[in-house]
């Protein structure tokens, strides 16, 4: 794991079984009369070593909250705990911080750098951190081959199909390790072997007893993925569904990288 400079008395590294806590989380938009409440008191639990599936229909503020609990977006009222550490015990420095260790997080619209190669795109992370160039290029490329893209490795993002970027995004969002992987619909732009082999790489991240995935998603076709199928709507978390049958077991993708 890529170490962080926060003081170790202000962040519990030590797995609480609990990867996100959400108590009665508040987001509102706009001032006065124009202020739209988007999530109500959200109360809600991930584990570890699970991935938990966030479903509900557009704009019932699943990516709001995502958002929030990926330290992107900050709460109007209520807090977030990751991993037994309250986002209001961390100043915004030592937030940012402690999101750039623990947090992977991939985005709807992919967000790669156009001038840059898809190996240089995922091993941004990992040069941020101060790793060094050989290595992080090395283990770029060992997550490339891991979602089907070793013959991409000095393509440039306007020379990939959409589900090829897709597929790079979340070598980034895996490169470094991350505790806690957000993913905003990551089989949107995926066929269905693409989409079943990021899947599979998701579930080997998950079941890790020290890490989870939360992925957003209007796929029906990964349901059956998901240990866990919290349902979404207007606002609010309406019905938490556990799945026995989910999240597939296999070795542990970041042991490549070891």
């Amino acid at each position: 794991m890529i170490a962080t400079t926060i003081d170790q008395r202000v962040v519990a590294l030590a797995s609480t079984g609990v990867a996100v806590r959400c108590d009665a989380v508040v987001k509102e938009f706009g001032e006065g009369e124009t202020r739209l409440r988007v999530l109500h008191e959200v109360d809600l639990e991930v584990p570890t070593g699970e991935l938990s599936l966030l479903v509900g229909p557009s704009g019932c503020g699943k990516t709001t909250l995502i958002s929030i609990i990926a330290g992107l977006l900050e709460p109007t009222a209520g807090d977030v705990t990751l991993f037994g550490t309250p986002r209001s015990s961390l100043t915004n420095r030592q937030l940012i911080e402690y999101r750039a260790a623990n947090i992977g997080f991939v985005f709807q619209q992919y967000n790669l750098l156009p001038a840059l190669t898809a190996t240089a795109n995922v091993a941004i992370p990992l040069l941020i951190a101060r790793v060094e160039r050989k290595a992080a290029f090395a283990r770029a490329r060992e997550l490339l081959s891991q979602v089907g893209l070793a013959d991409k490795f000095d393509v440039f993002p306007a020379q990939l199909s959409g589900g090829q970027q897709q597929r790079v995004a979340i070598a980034r969002a895996l490169v470094h390790e991350p505790r806690l992987l957000v993913c905003d619909e990551p089989t949107a732009a995926l066929d269905a072997h693409s989409g079943q082999t990021v899947l599979e790489l998701l579930c080997r991240v998950a079941v890790h007893p020290e890490r989870a995935v939360i992925v957003v998603t209007h796929d029906n076709r990964i349901f059956g993925y998901g240990n866990r199928i919290m349902e979404m709507a207007d606002g609010r978390i309406q019905e938490v569904r556990t799945n026995a049958a989910g999240a597939r077991r296999a070795p542990d993708p970041y042991s490549v990288l070891d």
